[in-house]
């Protein structure tokens, strides 16, 4: 049987995934002007991006049949290093490129919000919403006894007593872990859109990849089991995104002084005209 709290964190972890971002998008998007194009495009953005990623992993990594990295045990300093650069050069350019084909149309302070979510969240559903929604339908099934249909071999009937055995409170690190994640993602959009949107602030780009592959280090350690406590991970992650929250809640204030600049210039142009 799985536990009931079980059950009630991986709810929890469900509608934090799933729920946050639309709450976030919906709840900032008459006071900041969020629009859908940027949301959707930063959704896009991150599955290409991700996609061209995870080829470069496996070409790179060269897998065995069975996921195994044999870098991860040779050299897990090595595999962490590879790993958090990777993630940051292709997160970030994919936010680059975006907002350099959004730049035209939409040149606000919203866009970098609206597409922050749209990376974040899509993420957040990918990752962690599915995850919670499968786990979900499996503790329905082992608790009403229906376990019949996912299989009777001793390999699954193993794998769904290790389910059942697993701490309530771990189905709440996912949708933690989430929090975190969205909040760093909004952050680091805001950079890179400043470094679009901005003249003079280009170099936001590569500090938003340095900021992105130091705080993936962290998670990174945990998967190469240097560290395996997970809710020291979680506390450790809270720190840099801390920070760079603090830095793009500064950096947002020069993207409103270039919205209201170019606010003035088109209202001058206008009067003109």
């Amino acid at each position: 049987m799985v536990p009931v709290f079980s059950f009630i964190f991986m709810i929890i972890s469900a509608i934090i995934s799933i729920g946050l971002p639309i709450g976030l998008f919906f709840a900032w998007r008459k006071k900041y002007s969020l629009k859908f194009m940027p949301l959707l495009l930063g959704a896009a953005a991150f599955m290409l991006f991700k996609g061209l990623e995870q080829v470069m992993h496996f070409i790179v990594l060269q897998p065995d049949e069975s996921s195994g990295i044999a870098l991860m045990w040779s050299d897990p300093i090595l595999y962490v290093i590879y790993g958090v650069l990777a993630a940051g050069i292709f997160e970030e350019t994919g936010r680059f490129v975006a907002f350099h084909l959004l730049k035209r149309t939409y040149k606000d302070l919203g866009t970098g919000l609206s597409y922050g979510i749209g990376h974040g969240g899509t993420e957040a559903v990918l990752i962690a919403g599915l995850a919670m929604i499968s786990s979900i339908i499996m503790s329905v099934m082992i608790n009403t006894g229906d376990i019949a249909r996912l299989g009777n071999d001793p390999s699954t009937l193993a794998e769904i007593e290790e389910f059942s055995r697993i701490s309530p409170i771990m189905f709440f690190a996912p949708g933690f872990e989430r929090i975190i994640a969205i909040s760093l993602h909004i952050s680091l959009s805001i950079l890179v859109w400043c470094s679009v949107r901005v003249k003079g602030k280009l170099w936001l780009y590569p500090a938003a990849i340095i900021l992105h592959a130091i705080v993936n280090i962290i998670p990174a350690m945990y998967q190469a089991h240097i560290i395996t406590n997970i809710w020291l991970i979680e506390g450790l992650l809270i720190i840099p995104t801390a920070l760079i929250a603090l830095a793009a809640y500064k950096v947002c204030k020069i993207l409103k002084k270039a919205d209201d600049a170019e606010a003035l210039k088109e209202a001058e142009s206008e009067i003109v005209c």
